[in-house]
């Protein structure tokens, strides 16, 4: 097998003296998972030099308020854009819930790792090791500061009192251990286990319980749309599956109009040349919600003339361009049928009311 071409010679639109730049947010988690797609690239393209960019993001600085109050779709993301826009740095590594569905012009998203587990998970107060959600006591307080996670685990578990807890997962971790205030709090099992702390686990939630957010557990590569080479170079990341499923999601996502102001939840799998997704909205408080789960085949091969002007088409911010195009096609469509299907049930109205009852508090 050819061992991929690494880029070079590069002008402005890519690496400058030969080193390629990679832009990352400055918490430890987003430090693991940028070293993590430096070591793929590197394995892929061992003659390339890859830079390590930190920096601070608006949704890292503003620490006293709840992500959703916020109203910026852009707080995780904003300023490695502006770096990437200045040529600053190359490429930039995301999780992929944290990119919203329509990137701003120029940008897009180069590769889709693969999927680690989407999952939420439940990490216990020591005084409470061993126990599940179902089992702790009465008006048991639980952190969290997604109002998806709260509105479907409110409707599940009507004994429990669900507050916000921000922080990056060091900081929730602390605040968990340290006060008395959390008798559990609820994160993404992906992170936990990147950070190496998987023992920490006390319950995953399975979609019974708690479906999860759309990109959950995957890492997003996002680059200038123009920048070939660069694109070309990561785009040897993309996860076939993971990128159907969090296209198909991202879909449902833009379509709905949703964002973290409101609580929108998915759940994927392929299977069988199948692609099965499940959406649903809630009310707040999680007392009223719409679900539905539609699939689409999605077992397209890879046309030898797929390799021209039309590779660039991006699908929600995606381009991929390993992926048999059909098959892209066919997961978009999917995620923007079943939200559709919830809209003409109602969802605009459920999402309406929780957006300004969001807003108001």
């Amino acid at each position: 097998m050819d061992t991929p071409q690494s880029p070079k010679g590069q002008d402005a639109e890519g690496a400058q003296d030969g080193v390629i730049r990679v832009g990352t947010r400055k918490s430890q988690l987003a430090r693991i998972q940028t070293d993590s797609v430096v070591e793929m690239l590197t394995e892929r393209f061992p003659g390339s030099l890859f830079e390590i960019v930190a920096m601070s993001t608006t949704g890292d600085k503003i620490l006293d308020t709840a992500l959703s109050k916020i109203g910026e779709k852009s707080l995780f993301t904003k300023e490695l854009e502006a770096a990437l826009e200045k040529n600053e740095v190359d490429l930039v590594v995301h999780s992929l819930k944290d990119l919203p569905t329509t990137l701003p012009l120029g940008f897009t998203i180069g590769a889709v790792c693969r999927r680690e587990n989407p999952h939420d998970a439940v990490v216990f107060h020591p005084s409470h090791a061993g126990k599940t959600l179902s089992s702790l006591p009465e008006k048991s307080v639980i952190g969290t500061s997604s109002l998806r996670r709260a509105a479907q685990l409110k409707k599940r578990f009507p004994h429990l009192d669900f507050r916000d807890i921000r922080g990056n997962l060091n900081t929730r971790l602390r605040k968990l251990d340290e006060n008395n205030e959390f008798s559990a709090i609820i994160l993404a099992a992906a992170g936990l286990r990147r950070m190496g702390w998987e023992n920490r686990i006390g319950q995953v939630l399975n979609p019974e319980d708690c479906m999860y957010a759309v990109g959950q557990g995957a890492l997003a590569v996002e680059v200038r749309a123009k920048d070939q080479e660069i694109l070309n170079m990561v785009s040897a990341l993309h996860d076939p599956e993971t990128v159907l499923r969090c296209i198909a999601e991202r879909a449902f996502m833009r379509q709905l109009e949703g964002g973290c102001s409101v609580p929108v939840a998915v759940n994927s799998a392929v299977k069988d040349g199948q692609l099965y997704l499940s959406g649903a909205v809630y009310s707040l408080d999680g007392s009223d919600s719409l679900k539905e789960t539609m699939q689409t085949g999605v077992d397209f091969k890879l046309q030898q003339d797929e390799d021209g002007p039309e590779d660039d088409i991006q699908h929600v911010g995606i381009t991929a361009k390993n992926v048999p195009r059909a098959a892209l096609a066919a997961a978009e469509a999917l995620g923007v049928a079943l939200a559709n299907l919830l809209l003409n049930q109602g969802a605009k109205q459920i999402l309406t009311v929780a957006r300004q009852l969001n807003d108001s508090r």
